[in-house]
């Protein structure tokens, strides 16, 4: 059977954690951003965790993370 591929698109993207978690950053911090305030900015920069409910996709479409 051949390797499977891994999405690179994802990959740059994503980020395993030591406990297994996938890391990213969040949206909507790349332009229009006179109209956010400085508190939703300063949010915007800090990563988090994947959603539980997208972890199974992940996974699928980056096999080798």
């Amino acid at each position: 059977m051949p390797k499977m591929k891994t999405k690179r698109a994802a990959a740059k993207r994503f980020k395993k954690t030591r406990s297994g978690q996938l890391k990213r950053n969040k949206a909507y911090k790349s332009h229009i951003l006179t109209k956010k305030t400085a508190k939703r900015k300063r949010n915007l920069r800090k990563p988090t965790m994947t959603d539980a409910s997208n972890v199974k996709n992940m996974k699928k479409i980056l096999p080798y993370l």
